[in-house]
This record gives C-alpha cells, sequence and structure tokens, in this order.
C-alpha cells in the first residue's frame, strides 16, 4: 500500500467515525407482528438463551424499527472500519 492509498484508507476512517457519531439510539433486535387475525407489533430480543419481547403498538413501531436499523448499520461501520484497519495495521512500520 502506497502513501496515496494509506490516506485514502484514513479518510475513509475518518468518514466512518462521523457516520457512526451521528447514528443515534440503537437497540439489537428487531420487530416482528404476532397474531393471525389481530397482528400486533413486538419488539424481539434474544438474550442469554432467551427471546425477550416488548409490545410496541403502532405508536412505538417506527421508532423501535429506525432504532433496530441503527444497530444494523453499527455493525455494517464496524466491519468495514476493522478492514481498513487491518489493513493499515499490515503497513504499519514501527512509527
Amino acid at each position: 500500500m502506497d502513501a496515496r492509498e494509506c490516506a485514502k484508507t484514513t479518510r475513509r476512517l475518518a468518514t466512518l467515525h462521523r457516520q457512526l457519531a451521528a447514528l443515534g439510539p440503537l437497540m439489537r433486535g428487531s420487530v416482528v407482528i404476532i397474531g393471525t387475525r389481530n397482528k400486533q407489533p413486538y419488539f424481539s430480543l434474544n438474550k442469554d438463551k432467551k427471546t425477550r419481547l416488548i409490545y410496541l403498538g403502532k405508536k412505538r413501531e417506527k421508532r423501535a424499527r429506525e432504532y433496530s436499523a441503527n444497530y444494523r448499520k453499527l455493525l455494517a461501520i464496524v466491519e468495514e472500519m476493522t478492514l481498513l484497519n487491518m489493513a493499515l495495521l499490515k503497513e504499519y512500520d514501527g512509527e
């Protein structure tokens, strides 16, 4: 990796840091719809091998979906940052 590529990677990392800072609230889990006739939204989280459900109702469903989407974005950002940092670390010569 030459100096230009290192600079480009460093700039991309800075962009990803800004994206992380702008994410806002997040929650691990997902919104599920339960019921056959009377379908109701719940937030589902698997914690310690147990599924935990929180009733959302229509008012909180949108916010819960947003928090869950923010968590997925967080994971994607962390994955990309990991790859970029690995590439930089390979080039690190002890400076």
